[in-house]
């Protein structure tokens, strides 16, 4: 199995001191930042771009995992590759050509990853597998943090796993993105995912380090 990898979603810290939140993440031992990006129309909320990203990785040495949750991300991967990204994540159903996507972030020596949405089959993401460092499985639906864990989405994560490790993918990376917190990480790790991106657990737990210790198992 993976070693597991605790990706803290800076959506649920607090906005106002984005350079505390990424020290305290340092000091709890997680093992990188992920960056929600929201356009308010593949979702409804807006977030944050790439400036503040900017000033992010200068408050961090911790990897900074960008999630595209935007309708056309395709002009976004050369904004979040001068901000300092390390790896990017699109959304198959966005409206981009999703090859070529995937090719430019690898092309600007980033890591590249595919997402789906709850609705979205397993299948739509393995079309990509081959130019893949990752894929995320929603575990909620995107745009709201602190919604509860879809436990029916982990027939998704072992069908993917299953597929990489049967086709040569061995080294892929599975995330999981929502509601993962002490009672859900195990039933995501067993399914086979070894990234889990945890919010709001992590940044209300008055024991960050402990909680990422206890997540990592």
């Amino acid at each position: 199995m993976k070693k597991t990898t605790i990706s803290a979603s800076l959506l649920a810290s607090d906005l106002s001191d984005i350079k505390s939140a990424a020290l305290r993440c340092e000091q709890a031992g997680v093992d990188m930042i992920h960056y929600d990006v929201m356009d308010g129309v593949f979702v409804e909320q807006i977030t944050f771009g790439a400036s503040v990203l900017k000033g992010l990785k200068r408050s961090t040495h911790l990897p900074v995992d960008v999630h595209l949750m935007v309708d056309n991300p395709t002009k976004q991967i050369e904004f979040f590759a001068e901000a300092g990204a390390d790896s990017i994540t699109l959304h198959v159903e966005s409206s981009c050509d999703i090859p070529k996507c995937l090719e430019r972030i690898h092309e600007r020596e980033m890591k590249a990853a595919v997402a789906i949405k709850p609705a979205t089959p397993a299948s739509a993401a393995l079309d990509f597998i081959s130019q893949c460092d990752m894929i995320l499985v929603m575990t909620v639906e995107p745009g709201y943090g602190g919604q509860s864990f879809m436990a029916d989405m982990m027939p998704k994560v072992a069908e993917i796993r299953r597929y990489a490790d049967e086709n040569g993918f061995p080294e892929l990376d599975i995330q999981v993105d929502g509601g993962i917190g002490a009672d859900t990480a195990d039933i995501a790790k067993a399914a086979g995912a070894n990234v889990l991106v945890a919010g709001t657990s992590l940044f209300k737990s008055d024991d960050m380090r402990g909680l990422c210790s206890l997540l990592k198992g």
